[in-house]
C-alpha cells in the first residue's frame, strides 16, 4: 500500500512486467476452460452419435433375424434362390427409423444357391415408451415382408420376381371389442 501511494505520488506507473504476468496467468485460464469446454462437446457428441448407432445396429439384427426365420421358411423363395436362404452383409442393407423409434422400414440382401435378391419389410413397435426401453430389447411386429429376387434363367438373362411374404404371415386373430366400464360421473352441487 505505501508503495502505491508512493508511485502515485511521483505519478509513476507500476513495472509492465507484472500486469502482463497476471493478465497471461488470466489468459492462460481462460484458454484452458474453453479448451476444457470444448473437448467435453466433443466427446458427449461423439458418445451420442455412437449410441444411437448402435441401437439402428440393435434394431436392424432384430428385425432382419425376424425377416429371415420368416423368408426362410417360404416355399416360393426356396424354389426360387434354393436353401439355404443367406442374409447379406449389414453394410449393404438400408434402414429408416421414426423419430421415436415406433415404426421400421429395412432393405436388406439375401442369397441362395441359385439366385439373389432383395428382402424389405416395415414393422412397428410394441411396448413402452420408459428410458429404460433404451436398454432392452425392442420385439418389432413385421407388417410388410416383400422379397424381390434375382434368378438366372440362363447364363445371359436374369428374371426378376416378386413374393409376398407378408401374406403367409399370420397375424394374431382380431377380438371383439368389449365396452369399458363406465364410472359413475360426480353429482354437482
Amino acid at each position: 500500500m505505501f508503495r502505491r501511494k508512493l508511485l502515485s505520488f511521483f505519478r509513476i506507473s507500476p513495472s509492465p512486467q507484472s500486469t502482463n504476468a497476471s493478465k497471461q496467468v488470466d489468459e492462460e485460464k481462460s484458454k484452458f476452460y474453453g479448451r476444457k469446454a470444448v473437448s467435453t462437446a466433443l466427446i458427449c457428441l461423439t458418445g451420442g452419435v455412437a449410441l444411437s448407432a448402435i441401437d439402428d445396429l440393435a434394431i436392424y439384427h432384430g428385425c432382419s433375424s425376424k425377416a429371415m426365420e420368416k423368408a426362410s421358411k417360404n416355399q416360393e423363395i426356396i424354389q426360387a434362390i434354393g436353401e439355404p436362404v443367406v442374409k447379406g452383409p449389414w453394410y449393404d442393407a438400408s434402414l429408416a427409423v421414426t423419430h421415436k423409434r415406433k415404426s421400421v422400414s429395412c432393405t436388406f440382401p439375401v442369397s441362395g444357391p441359385q439366385g439373389n435378391g432383395v428382402l424389405r419389410l416395415k414393422a412397428v413397435r410394441d411396448g413402452d415408451e420408459s428410458w429404460l426401453s433404451f436398454i432392452r430389447p425392442r420385439n418389432f411386429d413385421i407388417l410388410i415382408l416383400d422379397a424381390v429376387l434375382y434368378v438366372p434363367e440362363n447364363e445371359e438373362t436374369k428374371r426378376s420376381v416378386k413374393i409376398n411374404v407378408s401374406d403367409s404371415i399370420s397375424s394374431p386373430a382380431c377380438q371383439d371389442c368389449t365396452k369399458c366400464p363406465t364410472s359413475p360421473s360426480p353429482k354437482k352441487q
